[in-house]
Order: C-alpha cells, then structure tokens, then sequence
C-alpha cells in the first residue's frame, strides 16, 4: 500500500512543493501558479499524506521547512529537473538537433582550438550531450567506420574511405625536429637522407590495423615506433631521437632553442603541409549541432 502511494505522486505536487519553498509562503506560491491559496495547501498537504512525511511546520505565521522537507527538497528538485530536461530533448529531437554528438578529434590538431569551440558549442547546445575521442592515423577513421562517432576532425591519410565523406577545414605543417644537443642539430646544410639514417627516427604508430603496416615519412631504417605523441615528444626533447612534430605544437621548444628544425632534403624547411577535414558517413549528414561545430572550427585559429 506504501509503494502505491508513493507511485502516486504526481509533478504537480513536486512543483507545488517547490514553489511553496522558493517564494516562502503558499499564499505566495499560489499567485506564482496561478492557482488558489487552498489548492497549493491541498496538494501540499495530499503529497505529505502519501509520502508520510511532514514536510513544513505550519506553527508559525508562515510554513517552515521541516528538516526532512529540506532533505527531500533535493529529491523533488532533481525529479522535476531531469522530467523538463526529457521533454526538452524529446522537443529537440523532433526538431532535428542531435540529443548527442560523438566526436574523433586528430591528436595532431591543437587542443586548445578545440577547447574554444566546445566551450561555445556547450552554450549554444546546453541540451546536447558531447562525446569526445582522440586519436591517431588510422584510429581516428575507425569510430567514423564503425558508427561509434558520427563525426571526425582529422588529418588526411594517403588512402580511400569510399564510404565516407569530407570538408576540408584547414591545415597544419609537419616539420622535422631534434633536440639542440642531438648530433643532427649541429650539422649545418640540406640533411641527406643518408645522414639521417644514422640515427634513431621517431615514428608514431597506427594504433588499427588500418594502414596495414604502411610506413610514411619514414627515412630512417633505425626506427622507434610510439603509439602516442604526447611520448613521442618527451622522447624528442630528450634527444632519443628525431623525427616529425606539429609545428603548433612545439613553436614555444623551437623559440626557446630547446628543439632545433632540421633541414632535410626533399622535404620543404617550413614543414609538409597536412590537411584537416571534418569527416562523416556519406550515408549521414551531420545534425545542426554537428554542422555548426564543423563550421565554427572552419573559422577558428588553429595552425
């Protein structure tokens, strides 16, 4: 029979309740509903009845909190926010937008150009959940493939996705860096490719099977093999070895002399230009939420 009861409660009640706290009196909580005195009493009143609980003292000229009202205030307060949540999302989702956006962020592209435009996006799309991945290489195209993501901002690779669709957005350089005390700092010249191959060259790996061992940019037959760029870096600074960096990512080292860029043959000084496209299933467009992401990073600094 208790249980009955407390299935029994209604929003309206909970609303009541709240409003009865929020404007400090029921005669006051009435005119905020637009309703009378005596109904905000009565359903006050019935919801203290099925929950068995008192929820104000009413000694006093106007009703007081009891303490266990103060607790379940919090209770009544998450319920009803969470049902005006539902039927906002519900609201927008016949309209079209995107409850959730699931997103594959290249670890090449600068984080704080993304941390910018998410802190717009949770603005614009308060009601809109985001889901956030990074990854490299081939990594990054995989939840595009398998539907994890609906959306991927990434680096172009040097194969097909027929399946797929991409926006350019952008581009940054991949320059050929050491460290200031690696012996390939101190050479002055065009590198040759034999030189470069005495020593170690850091390579960051595909994480898939994607690209099926494919080797890029690879110059060196004496190879180190890191799944992770952040590893790759520290590696770099610390003179283990050379090889290629987002040039954004390492300006602050090259300005204070602590990585020096090479000058390698083939291989344009200022760095290979890599392109950035916003990439989707061909068979899916993206939402309002996810075109409005793709075109705010479009025109966001990030090179």
């Amino acid at each position: 029979m208790e249980i009955e009861m407390l299935d029994g409660v209604s929003l309206d009640q909970l609303r009541t309740f709240i409003a009865a706290v929020d404007e400090g009196s029921f005669s006051a909580a009435a005119r905020k509903l637009n309703r009378v005195q005596s109904a905000v009493s009565g359903w006050v009143g019935s919801l203290e009845d099925q929950i068995g609980v008192v929820l104000f003292d009413r000694s006093g000229r106007f009703p007081k909190l009891t303490p266990q009202g103060a607790l379940l205030l919090t209770d009544a307060r998450n319920i009803v926010s969470g049902v005006d949540t539902l039927k906002a999302r519900a609201k927008l989702m016949a309209s079209g937008l995107e409850p959730e956006l699931s997103v594959v962020v290249d670890v090449f592209f600068p984080t704080s150009a993304i941390t910018a435009v998410v802190k717009e996006f949770a603005e614009r799309f308060p009601l809109t959940r985001l889901k956030m991945f990074v990854e490299g290489l081939g990594a990054g195209y995989l939840p595009i493939l398998d539907g994890r993501c609906s959306l991927g901002i990434l680096a172009s690779l040097p194969m097909n996705f027929p399946s797929l669709s991409s926006e350019r957005i952008g581009e940054f350089s991949l320059v050929m860096v050491a460290a200031a005390d690696h012996p390939l700092s101190s050479l002055t010249g065009k590198l040759s490719k034999r030189e470069l191959a005495k020593h170690i060259q850091l390579v960051l790996t595909d994480r898939s099977e994607m690209l099926g061992g494919q080797d890029y940019g690879v110059i060196s037959p004496l190879t180190w093999r890191l799944a992770d760029l952040s590893t790759k870096y520290a590696f770099l600074k610390d003179g283990v070895g050379w090889g290629s960096m987002p040039l954004h990512m390492i300006k602050q080292d090259l300005a204070a002399g602590t990585l020096v860029m090479l000058d390698v043959e083939s291989i344009p000084r200022e760095g290979v230009k890599i392109d950035i496209s916003a990439v989707h299933s061909t068979s899916t467009l993206p939402g309002p939420a996810g075109r409005w992401l793709i075109d705010r990073i479009k025109i966001s600094p990030h090179n």
